[in-house]
């Protein structure tokens, strides 16, 4: 009997490591985004689906997360390494927009930001932990999506973008 019920236990603990947890309304790997309207936080608001036509790069990110901050200074070098190749663009999932604003005016990006108060853009993109850096392609597929913080202009980093986008950097 303890054999049937220690069989039984790791056939059950099994399929609920293979099960994946996603957000509602998640676009999954290889899915195309769908049109979402984004309220500026660093500039005007705009249309997600304005971005297609090249790579973009979405980050997303909150004010009280730690390793948001740690990476926010890579990802300005990238976003300035990127030049006409990709499109870097920040999400945040503050409730409060003048937190949000706090963050920016200390790290001073240069690339757009948007809030996200209503969870659609948080939803859809799968941010059930912080940070979410996506990566997309210039039609909008969701091609990675990489959880934790990273530092985005290592060389390593670099050679994942290089080699998702299919681009030399």
């Amino acid at each position: 009997m303890k054999l049937l019920f220690s069989c039984l236990l790791i056939c059950l603990l099994g399929t609920t490591t293979v099960a994946s947890a996603t957000t509602p309304g998640e676009v999954p790997i290889g899915g195309t985004l769908r049109p979402a309207p984004m309220q500026g936080l660093s500039g005007p608001s705009r249309e997600l689906s304005e971005f297609r036509g090249k790579p973009l790069i979405i980050n997303v990110w909150a004010s009280w997360c730690g390793p948001c901050r740690a990476e926010m200074g890579s990802l300005e070098r990238l976003a300035r390494r990127g030049g006409n190749k990709f499109t870097v663009i920040g999400i945040s999932t503050d409730d409060y927009r003048d937190k949000a604003m706090a963050f920016l005016q200390q790290y001073k990006t240069s690339f757009s930001h948007f809030i996200d108060t209503r969870l659609f853009l948080e939803n859809m993109l799968g941010a059930d932990r912080l940070p979410l850096t996506l990566l997309v392609d210039a039609q909008g597929r969701v091609l990675a999506r990489h959880y934790g913080g990273k530092e985005w202009d290592s060389p390593e980093a670099l050679q994942v973008i290089a080699k998702t986008f299919r681009i030399k950097l």
